[in-house]
């Protein structure tokens, strides 16, 4: 053995247990960790480049993570047998990971660093996105790269009231809330979940309750890293050339100015053009030459005195930057049924913000398939989110779904899914499109959301608003102001990006990232409650749009209808290689879906045409037409023997009228009573014990003739 195995366990307050093992994998990277819970294993690396790139400004930091199908014994599925693309539930994991380590580098500090997760073995219980930050940051801490403090990730959820720390699949299912929380030891960073409308206060509770639990995790990376003693001292690094005489003269000439600016109420780009005279106007004191030396400079101090600025102009004056106080709400305005071809419609504007949301209503087909190798199912909601660029004014290339979008999307999804009835007959799509973007456009997803949903006839348990709340600090003077529905500057200059929404009983979805370390609960108390405010003023602006869900979907919409048949059957619609089915749909114009369940076939028939849908309807009857003993039927005589009539009561249910069974009086020819092509009235007699052949009769549906006297 040439290697040396270093180990940690963490226990958990129930009896489980994690362990960290590192020394045996992936040792040419700069740190790597295997992290084990049952059966369950996560192999991350980190990896940090030497130096930074010439021209970076920024933390190149890249977070993978990939599940593996080997990991669960699974092939992917599809054409190309091999992992492709990450799936929209590894790019979310991807982002939790993102979100919390950010933060925690140093700001100087632009070296590309690749942290890559990857889940070698999934025992179908222990869920690895639980396990990712974790993962991640004790690999971190094995390396000699520069990291504020070390943080993990768990997921706390809620079952019969208890809290659970990263719960099994079934577990999860029963849980009323779901958050994923991100922590350094001394402050929450990110918060992100779903929830059956839950209070602020029980919210705080499970934020606290899986804080205590990622502090033992952190303990637990600390020793280990103890251990292995490749951690510190520290890498040395200059990434970042400064010149405090530039420094404090930018700030000297240009922090009143920018505060003056602040202080005057103005839109975003009115407001961006201001600011940027003020730097071209004092750029204008340098030469060519000093400019080419010093525009980065200058660039990076502006907008570090702009940033104090404003910040300082909010928490002095109490007043913001588009003139609002901390706790108003942005101007409002609401359409439904703007579009007439689509199911749904909506448009949310709320200051410069503004989704245009659709509703497309589908069969069962359209459901979408989910393959990972946790498990397989469909969605019959569900919500996508685009960000074009002229959204923000911008003109700047579209090269796919970003993972912002994804993220975006999936948050908006989370807080209107558990509104959607569970018998609602359709597959329904989502689709919010940002028109414009100044702050809260996955907010106002959610709320146009909202309003395409009543307005295409869907009948939502109730309507859900949603708004981003933001923070200003200052840790000189102690001062801090928790703002309401905050602008896209806000956000940046900012020092929280916390995400509320919810019905007016409770919280259905919430995400929350923290720039700044120590963040208090009470700020955050506080931060939940102006939100419950600031979410019910938004509630009562969209329900003067439209009060409750229309009664009727749009005549645009599909009709579907559903039909339980015998599982015997199932075959016999579908027909050899689908024939029946497809010949089916080709005539009739509709769509037809079969799955089987607990033994029975549920046929669904979508379509727009009443006539043909109903057409679709008698066939399948017709196909999985079963006679039922002592009914009556209508049917055709299709052929006349000498022994007597086979009459069609359905297509392909035939039976036997016999030449007794026609009529009470003795008939010598059965054509003396019934033609070829004629419709008579029969009764199921029963199945003749030889042939298994239906036996009908005419005869007992007419009047029995009077015994004739002697």
């Amino acid at each position: 053995m040439n290697y040396q195995e270093f180990t940690e366990e963490i226990h958990l307050k129930d009896g489980r247990s994690i362990t960290l093992e590192t020394g045996k994998l992936a040792k040419q990277a700069d740190g790597s960790v295997v992290v084990k819970m049952g059966g369950t294993m996560l192999l991350a690396t980190v990896v940090g480049a030497k130096e930074a790139r010439d021209g970076v400004d920024f933390m190149p930091l890249t977070i993978e993570y990939r599940e593996k199908f080997s990991a669960a014994g699974k092939i992917p599925g599809g054409f190309i047998k091999r992992e492709g693309r990450p799936s929209d539930d590894e790019i979310l994991t991807m982002r939790l990971v993102d979100r919390v380590m950010r933060p925690l580098f140093p700001k100087d500090y632009h070296a590309e660093v690749q942290v890559i997760i990857s889940v070698m073995s999934y025992d179908g219980t222990v869920l690895p996105d639980s396990l990712a930050g974790l993962a991640a940051s004790t690999a971190m801490a094995l390396t000699d790269i520069p990291f504020k403090s070390l943080i993990s990730e768990v997921r706390v959820v809620r079952v019969d009231g208890e809290f659970i720390i990263n719960p099994d699949l079934e577990t999860l299912k029963k849980a009323d809330l779901d958050m994923m929380i991100g922590a350094s030891k001394d402050s929450v960073i990110m918060v992100e979940g779903e929830m059956e409308e839950v209070s602020e206060k029980e919210m705080v509770e499970a934020i606290k309750f899986a804080h205590d639990a990622i502090k033992d995790q952190i303990d637990a990376q600390e020793r280990l890293s103890e251990k292995v003693g490749k951690s510190f001292p520290k890498r040395e690094y200059c990434h970042e050339t400064n010149d405090e005489a530039l420094e404090k003269r930018i700030h000297e000439e240009l922090y009143q100015k920018l505060y003056d600016i602040a202080t005057e109420p103005s839109e975003k780009h009115e407001r961006s053009t201001r600011f940027d005279e003020v730097l071209a106007e004092f750029k204008e004191q340098f030469s060519e030459e000093e400019q080419d030396e010093l525009g980065s400079l200058i660039d990076k101090y502006f907008g570090d005195v702009k940033k104090e600025a404003v910040r300082q102009m909010i928490l002095n004056e109490n007043v913001r930057l588009d003139g609002r106080n901390p706790n108003q709400i942005r101007p409002i305005w609401c359409e439904v049924d703007y579009l007439p071809s689509t199911h749904g419609s909506a448009i949310f504007t709320r200051g410069e913000t503004q989704s245009l949301s659709t509703i497309t209503l589908g069969s069962s087909l359209d459901a979408d398939r989910i393959d990972s190798i946790v498990e397989e199912y469909e969605k019959k909601f569900y919500l996508h989110y685009n960000f074009p660029p002229f959204s923000t004014g911008e003109a700047r290339p579209i090269r796919g779904i970003s993972r912002r979008e994804v993220g975006h999307g999936n948050l908006a999804e989370r807080a209107l899914k558990k509104m959607i009835p569970s018998d609602t007959p359709y597959t329904i799509r989502l689709v919010s499109d940002i028109l414009e973007s100044n702050g809260s456009s996955s907010m106002a997803t959610v709320c146009a959301g909202t309003l395409a949903l009543m307005d295409a006839g869907i009948k939502i348990k109730k309507p859900v608003s949603g708004i981003a709340m933001g923070l200003i600090t200052d840790t000189a003077s102690g001062k801090w102001t928790v703002l309401s529905d905050i602008l896209g500057d806000e956000d940046h200059l900012g020092d929280m990006d916390f995400k509320v929404t919810g019905t007016r009983d409770g919280i259905t979805a919430c995400q929350m990232d923290i720039k700044i370390s120590g963040l208090s609960y009470e700020i955050l108390e506080k931060a939940l409650m102006q939100a419950h405010e600031g979410r019910m003023h938004i509630m009562d602006k969209m329900l003067e749009t439209i009060s409750e869900p229309n009664q009727n979907y749009k005549p645009t919409a599909p009709k579907i209808i559903t039909l339980k048949i015998k599982g015997d059957f199932i075959g016999a619609v579908i027909g050899p290689g689908g024939k029946i089915i497809q010949e089916l749909q080709a005539q009739t114009g509709t769509t037809i879906s079969i799955e089987e369940e607990d033994g029975f076939g549920i046929v669904e028939i979508s379509g727009v045409d009443q006539e043909k849908m109903d057409d679709a309807v008698q066939r399948i009857k017709d196909i999985t037409f079963e006679p039922t003993i002592g009914e009556t039927y209508k049917g055709k005589v299709v052929s006349v023997k000498p022994f007597g009539a086979f009459v069609q009561i359905k297509k392909g249910t035939e039976g036997l009228v016999h030449i007794s069974e026609l009529d009470w009086n003795r008939v010598n020819d059965v054509e003396d009573v019934v033609k070829e092509g004629d419709i008579i009235e029969v009764k199921y007699l029963e199945n003749d014990k030889k042939t298994g052949k239906m036996r009908l009769s005419r005869k007992v549906l007419l009047p029995k003739p009077d015994k004739k006297e002697d």
